[in-house]
């Protein structure tokens, strides 16, 4: 259950992290203030500054919860999850192919049923705020109920969340088989009973192209076209034998991402997962298209999938994501996603500092959304998504942080010490919906 609704106006002193650029490419790229204050007025950002400076601005009966000592960042985004996959976390497969007949197509078949989809989203949903994950790309599966599902208890907790029915109508179980025009018909009444209500959003869902037909496709791209507010999400070059599989599926296609470009699906709001092996090519119609890549990497090293090529991404300036890709991936948290993030990159000659990591998670992530203004950082009239952590979570992490003589170094430490036990509270939209077990109550707003 949410939490009541707060007073009109909240403010909280602690440590406060937010971005205005990538760090990558700018100088400027992020606030900090380590006596910081944020002020939320109607569930979006009033103000957020030092709290020397902004505590005259604040009426006597606004109360200030005191969080020092703590680190306040935005809400946590994660441009790729599969919410049916919850339940086939950590299960064991040689690859990528296999992993989906055994325990991914198996799954997703119980989510004809409402009741099932509810409970599995109820759990999804707490997890990911346990995480401090408050926006995410949420994969549904191809039954229309697995989406109404999944929106009913986002709206119920008035989070902002991007979903959609999975498309597929070849190679795959005739249990979860659409078909060209059932799929297209089902995604356009799906977008006009949810998308923008509230605060949830539409993504047009493909699975992967080997699971579409031509005509299938075709009918995305138009949607895409008839649709251009809304999301679009799917997976492209994740592993070897399947972009070979692409290849003798589609024979007439350059590259994988040359299928979806075909049909008209590289477009703003596009999120592509994992593109490990893509060209330079397809890196710069990513770019020009101004569609994302997602990149994730406990799934790619879980599945043996491959290493996201950062040096050959950046020279093109493709719109890079980060996310969890939970079933596959073995983390709901984005704290973990990063640990492993860097280990990929370092693996492929990249160094990523912890402040571009948590810029990825937060206002990278909502930019390549192309949701900067909305959620993503601290700027005026943005929606109050935001997270507490905790830089005394865990013995270790106490021990480590205590040493931090620069941000940097404490922003690293959480990102490769710290997990779900490092989030104190998570707020949405101004509202509290998670507190951490054991966190003293009177320091958060409800």
């Amino acid at each position: 259950m949410s939490a009541p609704s707060p007073s009109r106006v909240q403010a909280y002193r602690a440590s406060i992290l937010h971005f205005r650029a990538d760090p990558a490419f700018d100088t400027d790229s992020h606030a900090w203030h380590e006596d910081g204050l944020l002020i939320v007025e109607d569930g979006r950002v009033q103000a957020a500054g030092d709290y020397a400076q902004l505590r005259h601005t604040l009426a006597a009966d606004v109360p200030v919860h005191d969080c020092r000592g703590k680190l306040i960042v935005p809400g946590f985004i994660d441009t790729h999850v599969h919410y049916p996959q919850t339940d086939i976390i950590a299960s064991p497969a040689p690859g990528l192919l296999p992993w989906l007949e055994t325990y991914t197509f198996p799954a997703e078949r119980k989510f004809a049923d409402p009741g099932h989809a509810r409970e599995v989203a109820r759990f999804f949903l707490d997890e990911l705020l346990r995480c401090g994950t408050t926006t995410a790309m949420v994969y549904c599966t191809v039954h229309p109920e697995s989406v109404d599902a999944f929106f009913a208890e986002s709206e119920a907790r008035k989070l902002r969340m991007v979903a959609g029915k999975i498309m597929m109508d070849r190679n795959c179980p005739e249990f979860l088989r659409d078909t060209a025009e059932g799929g297209a018909r089902d995604s356009e009444e799906l977008i006009r009973k949810w998308h923008k209500r509230g605060r949830q959003l539409y993504a047009l869902t493909p699975r992967f192209a080997p699971t579409s037909t031509e005509a299938q496709l075709q009918l995305t791209g138009e949607l895409a076209r008839r649709y251009p507010d809304t999301f679009l999400q799917t997976h492209v070059a994740e592993n070897t034998d399947e972009v070979a599989w692409v290849k003798s599926l589609f024979p007439a296609s350059r590259s994988y991402l040359d299928v979806y470009d075909h049909y008209g699906m590289l477009r703003p709001r596009a999120m592509f997962a994992h593109c490990i092996w893509l060209d330079d090519h397809d890196r710069a119609r990513l770019h020009e298209t101004r569609a994302a890549a997602s990149i994730c990497p406990t799934s790619n090293l879980f599945l043996g999938s491959g290493l996201f090529d950062f040096a050959r991404a950046d020279a093109a300036r493709v719109p890079l994501a980060l996310a969890t890709d939970v079933g596959g991936g073995t983390s709901f948290s984005m704290l973990q996603t990063m640990n492993e993030v860097y280990k990929v990159a370092r693996m492929g000659g990249t160094y990523l500092p912890a402040l571009r990591m948590f810029y990825l998670a937060t206002l990278g992530n909502a930019r390549s959304m192309q949701l900067e203004g909305t959620i993503g950082n601290f700027a005026p009239g943005t929606e109050a998504d935001f997270v507490v952590l905790d830089p005394q979570a865990t013995p270790l992490l106490k021990r480590r942080t205590s040493r931090a003589n620069e941000l940097e170094e404490l922003l690293f430490a959480l990102a490769l010490l710290g997990d779900d036990r490092t989030v104190a509270a998570t707020y949405s939209a101004g509202r509290r919906v998670h507190l951490r077990a054991g966190s003293e109550h009177a320091e958060f707003a409800s």
